[in-house]
Formats: C-alpha cells, sequence, structure tokens
C-alpha cells in the first residue's frame, strides 16, 4: 500500500470509501473485464462487468437489425423530391416515412457485484486511504486499527484475462471475510466447491450464456465453503481471481460461439497456479508497455489533498495543484482507453467496459454520430495504436450486416450504418425523430482507420484491414448522392445536423463527412496503386460534390446549405465544424478558419461534457491555446466526477478521451503533413515537456518548453522520407542534429524546417544561440551566491 506520504502525481486517493458508484468509486479493466472498487470497511463492494453481456440481437424477439421487415422502395424518392421542392422537413415527418420502431436493440448488462464481508470492522479505522495508480493500473484500500494495517490491492490483469484481489494485514491470522456475489436480474444459478463460487446462467431476453468463476486462495487459516459464498476465517492473506465470458462471437449473422465454461475455467485454473506476484508482474509490464509512451509535466507536483477535494478546488489558474489535475486527467484518459479497449474485446462503448444497471443510459452502446468515433481520438496521437486492434475487428464484423441494410434499405452498393449500432450488426434505424438518420456514420467511423495508416504509414495494414472497409463506405456515397436542383452539385438529402434543425440537402457535416471518405479512400487507393476505376468514380464524384463550407450572412461557417444559422444558437452539437476537426479540410488562417472561429463563438462555452471535449479539440485547431484550455478548464469545473469521469450527465467516457485527445492536440498536430510543435500552447503551460506524442508519417516527437516557446524538439522517425517541422522557435539560429551529435542539412522556410529522414533515427532541434545564453546565465547566477 502505497502510503499518504508518498508522492505521486499520477494517483488519484480519497481519505474515505465510496458510497457511488458512479461519482466515486474506482475503475480498473482489461479491455474486455471491468470492476468498479468502492472500499468499503465492513463490507467492500467490487462491481464487475464483462463487455460481451448483452440483451438483444439474435434470440431477442423482434431483432431485425433495423431493417425493414416489408419494401418501401420509393420511400428515400419521396423524401428527396419533398425537401427538393420546399427545402427542408422537420425530423418528425422524415422519421414517419424513413423511421421505424427499434425491436430487440438490447442494453449492455452488469454482470454483478462482488462483496467482502469483514466481521468486526472497526467502525472507526484510522489513516483510510482509497487510491487509483495511473502508473501501475493498481486499485488499493488500506487502513489501521488496533495497530493491525490492512491493505487490499486489485487488478485486472490483460495477459491472463483475470481481475484480481489480494487482501492483507501487517499481523498473521487478522485476515478473516465472507465472498459473495449479487445480481440484479434472477437468471443465474450459484454454486460453490472447493473455495471457487461459480455464477452461470443464460440471460432471459435472448439465451446468451454467461459464467464467472471466483476462486478463493488462502495463506494460513481456514476456508470454508457455504452454498453461495466462500468464508475465509484467522488467514495472514488471502486472493481471489475472478474470469468471467459469454457465448457472444463477433461474427454475422448469429453472434454466438462456444459456451463460455471451459475458458473460464482455464483462465481461472492458470492464473491461480501463477500466484499474485507473478501475475501483478505480468498486469504491470503489460500495462506499462502501453503507459510509459508518453509523460507529461506541466509543472505539477503531487497534490497534498484527496483527489475530490482537488477536483473541487481546481480554478484552471496558475497554482501547482490546477497542473497536477490537468496532467492527471490526460493520464486517466489514456490510463481508460488501455482498460476498455484491448484487443480481444469489444470496442469500449459509452461507459468503456463499466455498467452497474441492466437499463443503462442509451443502453450503454455505440452510438455513431460522435461518441464512438471520440473514444478513440487519443489513440493514435498518444500512442496507444493497440487499443484500436478491437474498433478495427467491430468495424469489419459491421460490414456484412451494413451491405444488407445498404442494399435493401438504398439499393446501392457499399455498406452502411445509421445514429446507434449493438454488438450485433444493428446497422438501420429506429424511429427518434432527432437521433434515428445518420447514414454518414459508416463513412466517418473509417476515418480513424486511415489515420491508422496514416500515423504508421503501414501499408500491409491499409491494404489487408482499412481500404475493403473505407471503399464500402465511399461506394455506398457514390450510388447514393443526389443532385441538388438548385445548382447541380451532388448532396447529401436527406441530410440533417445532429441533433436539431431540419432535414434539408446539403447540411455541411454531411457534406464534410463525405468528403472525407471520398478523400481518403482516393488517397489509399493511390497508395495501394489498386481500382482504377474506383479512383477515376471518385475523382469525378468529388469534382462535383458541394463541400460544405460556405460562410454565412454574420460570418459563421454555415451548418445548413441555405444560410439559417441563429447567432443565438448555443446547441452542444457543433457538427458543422467536423471539416476543422477531426477533419482536416480547414487550415488555419484561411477565411474557413475565421468563419468557424465565428461560429464557435456564437456556440458559447457551454454544454456537456463530451461537447466541451470537442471544443477543446476545435480551439486547438484553430491555434488558440488560451481558448482550448479554457474549454478544458470548463469541463473539468462542471463535467468532471469526484472520480474523474466525465459527465453528460450521466457518465459518458467520450469526454474523457475526447479532452485527453484535445490536450494533445495543444501540444502537437500534424494533420496536414507537417508536425507543428506546440501549436496552441496555452498561457497557463509556461514550462513543460511531454514525450512520446505521435505525428503522421511514423514520427515520435519529445519536446520541452519554457517561457512559452520550445527549448528543445526531438524527433523519432519510423520510416525514410521527407520531414517537415513548423514550430515558433525555429529562427536562423536553429540546428537539427542526429542523435550522433551530426548537424543535418534543412532547408528553411520562415518558422518551418524541412529535412529528408532516415527510419530509426533521432533528429533534434535545438537553438543554440539560446542555449549558449542560458548557460552563461546559469553560470554568472552561480558565480554571483
Amino acid at each position: 500500500m502505497t502510503s499518504p506520504q508518498t508522492p505521486d502525481d499520477l494517483t488519484l486517493w480519497y481519505d474515505r470509501p465510496a458510497v457511488d458508484w458512479e461519482t466515486q468509486a474506482l475503475p480498473i479493466g482489461n479491455g474486455a473485464l471491468g470492476a468498479m472498487v468502492f472500499g468499503g470497511v465492513a463490507s467492500e463492494q467490487i462491481q464487475f462487468n464483462e463487455k460481451s453481456l448483452w440483451t438483444g440481437g439474435p434470440g431477442s424477439a423482434g431483432y431485425d437489425s433495423g431493417d425493414r421487415t416489408s419494401p418501401r422502395p420509393d420511400a428515400i424518392a419521396e423524401v428527396q423530391a419533398e425537401i427538393d421542392r420546399d427545402g427542408k422537413m422537420s425530423p418528425e415527418a422524415v422519421a414517419a416515412k424513413l423511421g421505424r420502431p427499434r425491436s430487440g436493440f438490447g442494453a449492455y448488462q452488469t454482470f454483478g457485484d462482488l462483496w467482502l464481508d469483514v466481521p468486526d470492522a472497526p467502525a472507526s479505522p484510522t489513516g483510510y486511504r482509497r487510491e487509483l495508480s495511473l502508473r501501475e493500473a493498481v486499485a488499493r484500500v488500506g487502513y489501521t486499527a488496533e495497530g493491525v494495517t490492512y491493505s487490499r490491492e486489485y487488478f485486472a490483469g490483460h495477459p491472463d484475462g483475470v481481475i484480481v484481489g489480494r487482501i492483507s494485514a501487517s499481523a498473521a491470522g487478522n485476515v478473516s471475510f465472507t465472498l459473495r456475489t449479487s445480481s440484479p436480474r434472477s437468471d443465474r444459478q450459484v454454486s460453490v466447491a472447493d473455495g471457487r463460487l461459480t455464477v452461470r446462467g443464460a440471460l432471459a431476453d435472448n439465451g446468451m450464456r454467461f459464467e464467472a468463476q471466483i476462486q478463493v486462495v488462502t495463506r494460513g487459516g481456514s476456508r470454508t465453503d457455504g452454498t453461495d459464498r466462500v468464508t475465509v476465517t484467522g488467514a495472514d492473506s488471502a486472493m481471489f481471481v475472478l474470469a468471467a465470458g459469454t457465448d457472444y462471437a463477433g461474427a454475422h449473422p448469429s453472434y454466438r460461439g462456444p459456451d463460455p465454461h471451459a475458458a473460464v475455467t482455464a483462465a481461472v485454473d492458470t492464473a491461480v497456479a501463477k500466484g499474485f506476484d507473478r501475475l501483478r508482474a505480468a498486469h504491470r509490464a503489460d500495462y506499462r508497455r502501453l503507459f510509459d509512451r508518453v509523460r507529461l509535466d506541466l509543472g505539477q507536483r503531487a497534490p497534498e489533498i484527496p483527489t475530490d477535494r482537488l477536483r473541487a478546488a481546481y480554478t484552471g489558474g496558475t497554482s501547482a495543484d490546477d497542473r497536477a489535475l490537468e496532467a492527471m486527467f490526460f493520464a486517466y484518459g489514456r490510463y481508460l482507453l488501455i482498460s476498455s479497449s484491448r484487443e480481444e474485446s469489444l470496442p469500449a462503448n459509452l461507459q468503456g467496459v463499466w455498467n452497474n444497471s441492466t437499463s443503462p443510459p442509451w443502453s450503454a452502446d455505440y452510438h455513431l454520430n460522435i461518441n464512438l468515433q471520440m473514444n478513440y481520438w487519443l489513440a493514435e496521437q498518444t500512442n496507444l495504436a493497440e487499443t484500436t486492434v478491437a474498433y478495427d475487428r467491430y468495424l469489419t464484423a459491421m460490414v456484412a450486416p451494413g451491405e444488407r441494410t445498404a442494399r435493401e434499405m438504398f439499393g446501392s452498393r457499399g455498406w452502411v450504418v445509421h445514429n446507434e449500432t449493438n454488438p450485433f450488426g444493428f446497422t438501420g434505424v429506429h424511429d427518434w425523430a432527432t437521433a434515428f438518420w445518420f447514414p454518414e456514420a459508416a463513412a466517418w467511423t473509417t476515418q480513424q482507420m486511415y489515420d491508422h495508416y496514416r500515423f504508421s504509414g503501414d501499408l500491409v495494414y491499409l491494404r489487408r484491414t482499412a481500404y475493403p472497409v473505407m471503399k464500402g463506405a465511399a461506394e455506398f456515397w457514390l450510388d447514393n448522392l443526389h443532385v441538388d436542383p438548385r445548382d447541380g452539385g451532388l448532396v447529401v438529402s436527406p441530410g440533417y445536423s445532429p441533433e436539431h434543425g431540419d432535414f434539408s440537402a446539403g447540411a455541411s457535416m454531411s457534406q464534410q463527412i463525405v468528403f472525407d471518405v471520398l478523400t481518403n479512400s482516393l488517397e489509399a487507393a493511390r497508395a495501394l496503386n489498386v481500382d482504377a476505376a474506383f479512383q477515376t468514380e471518385v475523382t469525378a464524384a468529388l469534382a462535383r460534390l458541394d463541400r460544405g463550407l460556405r460562410v454565412g450572412s454574420w460570418g459563421q461557417l454555415q451548418e445548413w446549405k441555405s444560410d439559417w444559422d441563429d447567432p443565438a444558437n448555443t446547441h452542444r452539437h457543433a457538427s458543422h465544424l467536423f471539416a476543422l476537426h477531426p477533419g482536416r479540410q480547414i487550415t488555419p488562417g484561411t477565411p474557413e478558419a475565421e468563419a468557424a472561429r465565428v461560429s464557435l463563438t456564437a456556440r458559447g462555452d457551454g454544454g456537456t461534457g463530451w461537447s466541451k471535449a470537442w471544443k477543446i479539440n476545435f480551439w486547438a485547431r484553430l491555434l488558440d491555446g488560451d481558448h482550448a484550455h479554457r474549454m478544458l478548464s470548463e469541463q473539468l469545473i462542471s463535467s468532471t466526477l469526484d472520480n474523474l469521469w466525465d459527465t453528460h450527465p450521466p457518465f459518458q467516457i467520450d469526454g474523457n478521451f475526447g479532452a485527453a485527445a484535445g490536450m494533445a492536440e495543444m501540444l502537437l498536430q500534424s494533420r496536414h503533413d507537417t508536425v507543428q510543435v506546440l501549436p496552441a500552447l496555452p498561457a497557463a503551460w509556461p514550462a513543460g515537456s511531454v514525450s512520446g506524442l505521435r505525428a503522421w508519417g511514423d514520427v515520435t516527437v519529445d519536446v520541452s518548453w519554457r517561457d512559452g516557446s520550445a527549448e528543445k524538439i526531438t524527433l523519432h522517425t519510423g520510416a525514410t522520407g521527407p520531414v517537415k517541422v513548423r514550430s515558433a522557435m525555429i529562427g536562423g539560429h536553429c540546428r537539427v542534429r542526429d542523435e550522433r551529435g551530426n548537424e543535418v542539412a534543412v532547408a528553411r522556410s520562415g518558422e518551418t524546417l524541412s529535412w529528408d529522414a532516415r527510419a530509426g533515427r533521432s533528429y533534434t532541434i535545438v537553438n543554440e544561440i539560446d542555449l549558449a545564453t542560458a548557460k552563461t546565465l546559469r553560470s554568472s547566477a552561480r558565480g554571483s551566491t
């Protein structure tokens, strides 16, 4: 147990147990499994999940993937004709024509709760501390009573696929507790044998089989099996190992695999044989291999107050505590992504992997009008590319049902998915008027796959994984773009700007997303030198495509093709700024960038958690670091809970991920083939350093700064080819040297340097005159004392 006196700037800690799941409990996870630790003294509660435990889908009454059950061949054409005639349609009118009631969609389920009931627990222990170490991905609870220090330690290990807990005491024979489970559902059976508690059942809704096993291992004392619990008495220490699974499989159309019993049993048996120390060592090595790649120093220090008080006292000002909370929030975003998205699991959902309900908000599903995409904005840039394997697998599995929906609903090639989906290939629609129609979702989801290629330069990945999915999403739009009778341009119709306004033709977000997928797919086909006919078709469509970048009557970037924008509109969605972020159509200094600034200013700094996170990214792309920092402050003050989870409200994890991505954007950008270092550094961060951020072209960047300006930039290049770097520090006295100290020949253009880099090399940019001056000043200061 880390003592309260041990300084650690990346540990969330509290001086009392949690009493509320959403705002106070602490999350651990390994991608597929998640748990929330409460830290109670008399009764410890550990709520746990397995990410594939879902109602709905095959086996659920009436499940039809959101597809039509009877032909409606002219429905879309009728809507398009009405929009062509009248310019708009209400969401309710469009939903009446194109929507349908949702059936069998389902919801993510809590697996249940694990309880450790402690007999004769102290009513008033001293030195209580509950913590979550972001550097170790370990949760701990500790306290002292009658001269004995009690400790609990929990982690969710990815290498072994288990959740592990150890309960110990500083004096022998003082560990006693009863382990039991509970669930809000009545579809399970519990049995106990040889210290192993087994929970097994099948969901009443769809018949999905599930199983969890918890093995209790003691050192000293005794262990007694009950009918539904295991009791430990007088032990020196005890360990439990928990594994869980279902018969879900991510393959269309059945989405079912083998019974989970064998896999769960093997996971527990193997883990128990290794023992606690080996399990923890494997977990730490696996986790730190990812987490330690990036380090951020904002001038923070280890907080001396609990994290809930740290957050309550935060102002966004100049204190070291404020910097500590910001740096912790950035690290927490990376921790949560590692913990909720690993290779074998489903991707992170609206709540990552954590859910304590049978009917969670929005089903804890996959919303595709920004939320799933935002979950992965930080993955490539903050050096966590491995977390996207789950995303890629999930998206690839969606193509087959998406092709069926494209064929049956639109009569077209390619694949499509709409506003939200589940693990069972729900690619059709429902009938909630303002959130049912979003066929642009498939195109937007492929952007992450293309980003992975642009960051890594991996042509094998592009060919085998990304390009087929991207091409299908592009082909859908090649078949479904509509000729606008107003000017002959190609537009999306019906189009909608989430989640407000009327349906129309050529809504800006729709156009910008289609431009993005067509442009990315064309670039990919050229990089692979494939599909000449497809390249010709895309090139022709791009020539006629309305790009959705119009400056309106009050200087704003129009949200719709018609100038309907209201300067008093402060809606949380700013979807028409997609081209600024996460797209790359708008570059700073252009009229479109200034129009985006006008729109963003009019929308204001309010909104829900994810909305504020998106605004951090917008302002960073506009190179306004102070406003980006203001949005970060707004999110921490009014949209962050005591356990640092983002709140919509209620809890949604996308705001955590989006904010971490926005902080990375403030420090490094590369979407326009130039590595921009400290492009949006706020005044609140006058000195600091960051290492391990990633840029397009397989470049890893370290930078330190002082007095608001970079003082040293190092690029680690993974590929051979030209590199361009832009920074305000670059001037006539900057030099580039390789790792051997040799000066590198560069071309200069204002604040930009370019040179031919070689794979596996490091290049450092310094202003040698500034360094010499600083050295002289330091020497003078030492001589005068």
